[in-house]
Formats: C-alpha cells, structure tokens, sequence
C-alpha cells in the first residue's frame, strides 16, 4: 500500500535533514555549470564539504545546449584529461579539436561530483553575501520562484569558509559585492564585463583569470573572464574545465594552510 501522505513524509524528512547540513560548510558554490561541476568535484574528494546552489531546475549551465542547440561540445587536447576521468566518451576531431556528446557531458560531470560527495540544490538563487570581517563568508540565498515573482520574502543564509562565484556571464556575486561590500581584485575595482567572441583569447585567460577576487571570494569559467574582462568563447569547454580545477586547487591550498 502506499500512503501519498507518507510520500510527502519522506519527501520532506530527507530534504531537510540534508538541507541543515549546509548551513556552515567548508565551501559554497554558486552556479552549477561545467567550471562549478568540476571544481565541486575535485574539492569533494579532498574531503571538504561542498554545497552547490543553482538558481536553475537543472545543473550543467550552458553546456546542455551544445552549440546552437546541437548536442555537441568540442574540447582542446590538453582538457580531454578532464572528460576521461568522469568517463565521458570523446571523437579525435582533428586538428587538435575533440568532441563529446553535450548531455553525456553534464550528466556525467554532474553525476562525478555527486559520487564526488558534493551536495546539489537547485531553484536556489544567491542574491547577497554574507559579509565579516571584510571578508564574503558564505552566501544569503532564496528560492528562485520567489524571486522570478517579484515577491517580498526575506532570505537566509550559509556560511562558509570559501565561496565561489560560477555563474558564468552574470558574474551574480561578483555584481553584489562590488556594490555593497567594496573593490574587486580587478584593474577597476569593478566587474569589466566580457569582451566579444575570441575563442582563441578566451580559453587562455578563463582559466589565467581564475583566482580569488575578494577576500574569501573566487571566480571560476565565464565568469572569470566577466570579471576580468576578457572574450566569450562559445561552445568550447576545455578552458571551463581547467578552470574549474584550478580554482579547486587554490582553494584546497587556502583551506589546508588554515587548517582542514
């Protein structure tokens, strides 16, 4: 028998307990597409606990989409490593250029950072810092129904030791705490915005511009490159990648100085 009261129960019991479990972590993320993937992924399974907030229903960004809708993505050489390792199946392309089917891309990332140990909740919007100490300690979050209706309803917050910014062109929390908290480590202060089209350019500075924005604060994927300054790149990932790992790096040697 099956009780849809009882389903509701369930429903709710697990959602919650797994919910409190983020109120102080050791990193947050905003945005879950493939630079947030992979560097949730990688932080996971150094044993720090990792939370992912996406305003979307679903994970993976602009990376479902391929280009111009068709399912494909096409990668580098040097960030075919990154694919393999989540057992994503790739085609030599020629000319240094590798493709992989878009959908196996982000289920797989996606599923890598679950297996990982990563917590995910999506619908969830980030729309303010938690600001200490001249410092981002974590984020003040929303539903993301509440807010695409405009509705007046106070938010809540998460603390955490480091925060990243992955919402790729929006550069969302950049935004925030370039009003309301002070300068960002950039030549203005200020987020520059991206430049136009250059892939060439664009995954070469995605990942040279990953780095800690504001104290606590780092960028990963494009918006790295809408902080920075620097061109878009279109449907090429290689560079999001990386940066999604290296940013994982930066954060893991942050946090180890501090003491895990």
């Amino acid at each position: 028998m099956i009780d849809d009261i009882e389903v509701t129960r369930k429903i709710i019991e697990r959602h919650f307990s797994e919910f409190s479990k983020c109120i102080e972590s050791d990193v947050t993320i905003a945005g879950a597409g493939p630079a947030g993937l992979v560097a949730a992924r990688y932080l996971a399974s150094e044993g720090f606990n990792v939370n992912v907030f996406e305003r979307k229903l679903s994970p993976g960004g602009g990376m479902w989409g391929g280009g111009m809708g068709y399912p494909v993505i096409v990668v580098q050489e040097g960030s075919l490593e990154e694919l393999h390792k989540v057992g994503i199946n790739t085609e030599d392309a020629g000319e240094g250029y590798h493709t992989a089917d878009s959908i196996e891309s982000v289920a797989k990332l996606l599923a890598g950072a679950v297996d990982a140990g990563a917590k995910f909740f999506n619908l969830i919007s980030v729309e303010d810092v938690l600001f200490e100490q001249g410092r981002v300690n974590g984020f003040v979050i929303n539903s993301s129904p509440i807010n695409l209706a405009g509705l007046h309803v106070d938010p809540i917050t998460v603390r955490s030791r480091a925060s990243i910014d992955a919402t790729g062109h929006d550069a969302d929390v950049c935004r925030i705490v370039e009003i309301k908290a002070g300068r960002l480590n950039t030549k203005t202060g200020k987020v520059a915005g991206e430049l136009s089209m250059c892939a060439e350019i664009g995954e070469k500075t995605v990942v040279d511009n990953t780095k800690e924005v504001f104290p606590g604060l780092w960028v990963t994927g494009m918006c790295a490159n809408a902080v920075m300054g620097s061109p878009r790149m279109g449907p090429i990932f290689g560079g999001m990648l990386l940066s999604g790992k290296k940013v994982a790096e930066l954060i893991r040697i942050e946090l180890q100085k501090k003491g895990k």
